[in-house]
């Protein structure tokens, strides 16, 4: 149980990887915050954890909206105490080809991936800060190298790679880490919408040709997360199946 009594909050945990790293961390003793757009959904994800025995509540945040995230950790810091673990998780991919996308596709990925980043970066570091302990564990994505068709996606994602270097500088004399992790291909509800066309060339641009699972990435913030890795900040940890090293370019 070596996160036994941290407070952990996962945004956009109600299902895929957010609620994987929710559910690993429970099983690590931390009570976790489950942090979505979707509150009944994050509120039946929290009650499943508390079936098996962690302490978890859900709780409505939409982070891209400074008042909902102040109001979404004021109500975690109530229930259950002070934030110790802040994972940014929350995001949204809209794949447009640069002549196709618009500006509120544009702007809703901005808001979403990047500002979300800073705004919840910004309520649990001032907790922490005070505290001078804490762990900032950001998603970006793979796609930040770039990729076809991922313009809006991979410059926000890239944003949260460069805002976890920031922060990591910026934060590391009070004694908080803030580490990134940049999930390749992971099997989500999300994946699975995609035609089988579209998933059959994804497939064939995998170096290990097959997908990852939400609990491999779950596995990497854990990482970041424990004790033992309080040396290590302003990294990132690629969960891609060698894709972060080569990918075939679909045809």
């Amino acid at each position: 149980m070596s996160l036994d009594g941290k407070v952990a909050v996962i945004t956009g945990a109600a299902s895929g990887i957010g609620l994987a790293i929710a559910e690993e961390f429970s099983s690590a003793g931390a009570k976790v915050v489950i942090a979505d757009i979707a509150k009944d959904r994050a509120e039946e994800a929290a009650a499943r954890i508390v079936e098996r025995g962690g302490a978890a509540i859900g709780l409505a945040a939409d982070v891209a909206d400074r008042a909902a995230v102040q109001a979404a950790f004021a109500e975690a810091e109530a229930a259950l105490g002070p934030v110790d673990i802040l994972v940014n998780n929350a995001g949204i991919s809209i794949d447009r080809g640069v002549r196709r996308i618009t500006d509120e596709e544009w702007q809703r990925t901005v808001a979403i991936n990047q500002t979300g980043v800073f705004l919840c970066s910004q309520a649990a570091a001032t907790s922490m800060i005070a505290r001078r302990t804490g762990r900032i564990i950001n998603v970006a994505s793979r796609a930040w190298l770039g990729w076809f068709g991922q313009l809006a996606y991979a410059s926000s994602k890239g944003g949260v790679v460069s805002a976890t270097r920031s922060l990591a500088i910026e934060l590391a004399k009070y004694g908080i880490t803030v580490n990134c992790l940049a999930p390749g291909l992971i099997d989500t509800p999300l994946l699975r919408r995609e035609a089988p066309e579209v998933m059959e060339r994804l497939l064939k641009a995998q170096p290990m040709g097959s997908l990852g699972a939400a609990e491999d990435v779950a596995w990497a913030a854990r990482f970041f997360a424990e004790p033992e890795a309080a040396a290590i900040t302003g990294q990132v940890l690629y969960v891609c199946g060698g894709k972060s090293l080569y990918a075939q370019p679909a045809a």
